[in-house]
This record gives structure tokens, sequence and C-alpha cells, in this order.
């Protein structure tokens, strides 16, 4: 994720945060490189034309799919996606064209006291829905999917020495401008800014906002230990903190400054100070730390810089662009204008750095700045380090299937 370049990072309103490796066999495998490593991703392009992705019409990418073709959906476990999708059916079911697959969908969770059976769960999507498949630009149908996470933090209500990094909640200075309300066809373009007189200009940087003047004080939210751990935590969007005394405090991403999103990872290995392979996320973390006299410049090249919220106590996971709680190892972060938020989604790829087949049945509950394009998406491994390896591991080739409710008309 860091490698891949976030343009912006701006789910709504968390990323945007594993369990049960699949061990589906593999029917149609997806092509890896033969170090079954890491993919390199290039610029969507088409005809050897990079394509501006705001110009294609939503889910102009979708191409009709029959059943069979799903590589594995019939080997899944599709029955322990089933409370993931009712998270989704939670927030959809007031949508005309969700009304019907979700009503049926309360009706099959209470029958079935919340556990319905994998049979009844696959005829119930084979009956209410249809395939499609996701591609690219020009038209080939393998991607990028890489992986994220919540983090676990060390944190206290009140600043000290131990605790002097503050989690900042959304200024209200900060105003944002969706522009499909002036200009439709902006759909999912939005600028930030504050108001100097009658004038709208670029909200303040990450070097401003952590600089001396402190322009957002009195909006700290709550103080962290490690400031690389904060700066990590803006790429996952959502986190636990684990307080002083023994409360954990779920905080989620609550607005972003507007400024374009620079990965830190690139730009070190662009100075040498570390190899491709080793500019994962704990590379990073270990190269930040041997190296503290440099850490602050390294963090305010990326002028980019996220705001948080309390979020509620007891939720099952964070919350994604969709407003439900997400779910380790079946939610993903997509492109919403290729994939209707809310979605199931079939994902077929390979466990981070490995050829095992990841073959799973997912819900589209999340956004994230660097998830662009058709065949594209960000699996949610979980909360703790050990989903955190796992996500900042994850940079593979996949393919993507998206069931949508036979009511949906695909526009030609």
């Amino acid at each position: 994720m860091l490698l891949s370049g976030c343009a912006t990072f701006s789910p709504q309103p968390a990323s945007s945060a594993g369990q049960m490796p699949c061990n589906c066999p593999a029917e149609k495998p997806v092509q890896l490189p033969e170090s079954a490593k890491s993919v390199e991703v290039k610029p969507v392009e088409a005809n050897g034309v990079q394509k501006d992705l705001s110009k294609l019409a939503e889910y102009s990418l979708l191409k009709p799919a029959q059943w069979d073709e799903i590589d594995g959906f019939n080997a899944d476990n599709l029955s322990a996606a089933w409370p993931a999708w009712m998270q989704s059916c939670s927030a959809m079911i007031k949508k005309t064209i969700w009304q019907n697959a979700c009503n049926a969908a309360v009706e099959l969770d209470q029958q079935s006291a919340k556990a319905p059976s994998e049979d009844k769960v696959q005829s119930y999507f084979k009956t209410y829905f249809t395939a499609y498949q996701t591609t690219n630009v020009d038209g080939s149908e393998t991607g990028l999917i890489t992986g994220y996470y919540e983090p676990l933090l060390k944190g206290s209500r009140t600043k000290s020495a131990q605790y002097p990094n503050p989690l900042y909640a959304k200024p209200e200075d900060l105003i944002t401008v969706e522009l499909d309300s002036l200009y439709p066809e902006l759909k999912y373009k939005r600028v930030r800014g504050r108001l100097v007189g009658n004038k709208l200009v670029p909200y303040y940087n990450r070097a401003e906002i952590e600089s001396e003047t402190f322009p957002v004080k009195g909006r700290e939210l709550i103080y962290i230990d490690d400031i690389i751990d904060v700066f990590f935590l803006q790429i996952q969007g959502s986190g636990l903190v684990q307080l002083e005394n023994g409360e954990q405090v779920h905080v989620g991403y609550a607005d972003q400054n507007g400024h374009t999103y620079n990965s830190i990872g690139r730009l070190l290995i662009e100075r040498g100070e570390l190899t491709a392979s080793q500019a994962s996320m704990q590379g990073i973390k270990n190269w930040a730390r041997k190296n503290l006299n440099k850490l602050r410049e390294l963090l305010n090249s990326n002028p980019s810089y996220v705001f948080f919220r309390e979020l509620p106590a007891g939720l099952p996971g964070p919350l994604g662009a969709l407003g439900v709680p997400i779910l380790g190892e079946r939610s993903v972060a997509v492109d919403p204008k290729f994939i209707p938020l809310g979605a199931p989604v079939f994902l077929s790829t390979t466990e981070p750095n490995s050829a095992k087949p990841l073959k799973r049945l997912m819900m589209a509950q999340d956004t994230g700045g660097a998830i662009k394009g058709g065949v594209r998406a960000d699996f949610f491994w979980g909360a703790g380090n050990e989903a955190g390896a796992k996500a900042g591991a994850m940079k593979q080739a996949g393919k993507i299937w998206v069931l949508l409710p036979k009511e949906f008309v695909l526009k030609q």
C-alpha cells in the first residue's frame, strides 16, 4: 500500500484496518511472476495511453459473467461471509435496488438463527444476484490487491513526556466541497480548504499542522507514545488505542486536509535509504527508529494529514465508508465508481508474498485514496500485529467478480 502511492487518502469515514486462511483448491490460478512475490503495478492504460478514470461512466468496467466463471465460488466457505453481508444490508435495505435482496437476507437470517447453512447461502446469492466481472480500462481482468489492517497503539487522554503525539479531531475551519453539487460530472471529486476572507485556500499541510504555531490547537483527541505509529495510523485510517487504565478506544477517520499523499516508502527507495524489498511497513518503522534525526523531515515530505474521531465502544470492527463495522478477512476497500459500496464481491488472489490461493466472498464496505479502477481492492486483514504483518506484505495479482441484485441494469 505504501509503495502503490496514494493519490489522496480520503476514505469516508474510515479506512480507510486476519484469522482464517483459505484452503480452496486452485481451479483457475491467477498468473503471478515466477518469484510468486509482489507484482509491479503500472498506471491504468489502454493502447499505451494513460486514461483518466474520472471520465469513465459509473460501473462501466463491469461485464456480465456466469456463476461457473467465478474462480473458487463453489469452494469458499460462503456462510463465513454472511455476517459481513448482513452488515451491508443494514445500510442498504432502504435503497430500492437492494430492497428485495436484503429483505430476503433478513428473512433467511431470522429463519436460521443468524447462521444459514452453506447450501442456503449459495442458493440465496444465485437466486437474488447476477454476477459481473470487473475489468481494467484496456479490458484486462487482473489487477492489484493490497492489504490494510487496524493497528493497536498505546495512548493516553493526557499529554505527557511518554505520550506527546496528538491525534487531532477534525478542525472547525476545515471546509469540504463536494464538486458534484456544482458539476454532476465530477461525482466522487472534492476539494478541501479554509476560508481566508471570502477566498477558499488550501488547508494547512503536515509540516504546518505539526509546527510550533499549532494551527489546530485545541482539537487534540488523544495522545500516542510513538510518532511513527501515528503516521501509519493515518495511512490505515482507523485503529485501537490501548489506554493506561486498560481501556481500548476505537478511533476512526474523520477527514483529511486535502493535500496529496506522498509515499515515504517510495521516497526512501529513491534516496537509497532502503531497497524495494526492505520498504515494507515494518522495514520503514525499523529505518525510522534508527534515524530519528531524519524522521521529522521524512514525515513532512508527505503533506497529507488525517483527522480522527472516537468511535462508539463495542464495535466488532472499525467503521468503513459504508458506515458499518468492517470484519476481518471479509471486507475490502474498492473504488465506488466501479464497484457499488456494500456489494458482495468475490476475490481470487493469493496470500501475501505467496502463490497460495486466496479465494473468498468479501463485502465492498470501504474506500481509499489509493484504490482506483475496476480491478483494484484493499483486503482488510483485521486488527493487531499479525494482521499488520499480512497487510504490509500484501501486493498481489487478483481478479474480482461483483454480485449485484437482479434488479440492477448494466448500462451499455
